[in-house]
């Protein structure tokens, strides 16, 4: 399938609600669908929020209990891999019938830990992979633990050959580098950084990799949280975080976006004719690298997974 619609949502999720958000994402999924789009994005930690402007009762060097019950709170809205959640997303990709890659959440059941995650579903409804996060960013590393490589994960499908990284991992050189060189060439980008500058970051990728870039962010105003978090939000603006979705192709250009100041969604018709044409005057990994000069190696990634 050299051309098809694809879809990007910009919307809030409903914080530390799993059973609300998971029917927001079904409702939004399907909107996008009817739409005619083949692949749809979702921001980052979508299931069951990014908590902006929570502090889970942490400083440095000291915790307090009322922290860790938010935490526990939080925890119990996340996603795990395989639990009826994970399943119920996998059941709106097929009702959309559509490749459906949504931020979550991801809590592991072993170890207790949390991760920044994004989770793949096939048309088929199945969970064809994922990637948790290699580096949180800041105040993040406290709720969220650190990928080993493991998941720096890429599907091959009918659609193209795609995978991404999430939030500020796009600024980590050798990580976008290690995508880039599995021939990606549909770029997802969910993220929960809604600058000006990040338009740039967008457009950046989409040159440097010769590749089409998703970047997915969340709507979210200060009343959109539950009461018991006011007085802690108190001085946060109004509009927490702005948006700005947007969808990019291979020579930088906007096809969609950016959007600002609403919660909505983004399509775009693409070709992966246009990746090929990206490729006469620069190929980051072809004619315009110096294998010679320079390699890349990353530990645990796996292989390029094929998607029948």
């Amino acid at each position: 399938m050299s051309s098809f619609k694809l879809a990007v949502i910009q919307a809030s999720s409903v914080l530390f609600d799993l059973e609300q958000t998971l029917q927001k994402l079904e409702n939004l999924a399907l909107k996008a669908s009817s739409k005619g789009a083949k692949l749809i994005l979702f921001p980052e930690a979508f299931v069951s929020g990014y908590p902006r402007g929570l502090g889970f009762g942490t400083v440095v060097g000291s915790r307090t209990d009322e922290g860790r019950i938010l935490w526990q709170k939080y925890w119990n809205s996340s996603v795990a891999e395989g639990d009826q959640a994970c399943k119920r997303i996998g059941q709106i990709a097929k009702a959309a019938n559509a490749f459906l890659a949504i931020g979550v959440n991801e809590k592991d059941t072993v170890s207790g830990t949390l991760y920044c995650s994004m989770f793949y579903f096939s048309p088929k409804g199945e969970l064809i992979g994922k990637h948790r996060k290699i580096k949180p960013t800041a105040q993040e590393r406290v709720i969220w633990g650190e990928d080993d490589g493991s998941t720096l994960s890429t599907f091959n499908t009918e659609l193209g050959k795609i995978g991404g990284l999430i939030c500020w991992e796009n600024y980590m050189p050798m990580a976008r580098m290690a995508i880039y060189q599995k021939g990606v060439q549909i770029y997802l980008a969910p993220t929960a950084d809604s600058r000006e500058n990040w338009q740039a970051t967008m457009k950046h990728i989409a040159l440097e990799g010769r590749c089409y870039v998703l970047g997915c962010n969340q709507y979210v105003t200060k009343s959109m949280y539950p009461t018991e978090f006011q007085d802690e939000l108190k001085k946060q603006p109004e509009v927490m975080c702005n948006g700005g979705s947007v969808i990019v192709d291979p020579l930088g250009e906007v096809l969609a976006g950016p959007l600002w100041g609403e919660e909505g969604i983004l399509t775009a018709e693409i070709s992966l004719d246009k990746v090929t044409q990206s490729k006469l005057d620069f190929d980051p990994i072809g004619h315009y690298h110096r294998p010679d000069l320079f390699n890349l190696t990353v530990r645990n990634m796996p292989a390029m997974r094929e998607v029948q």
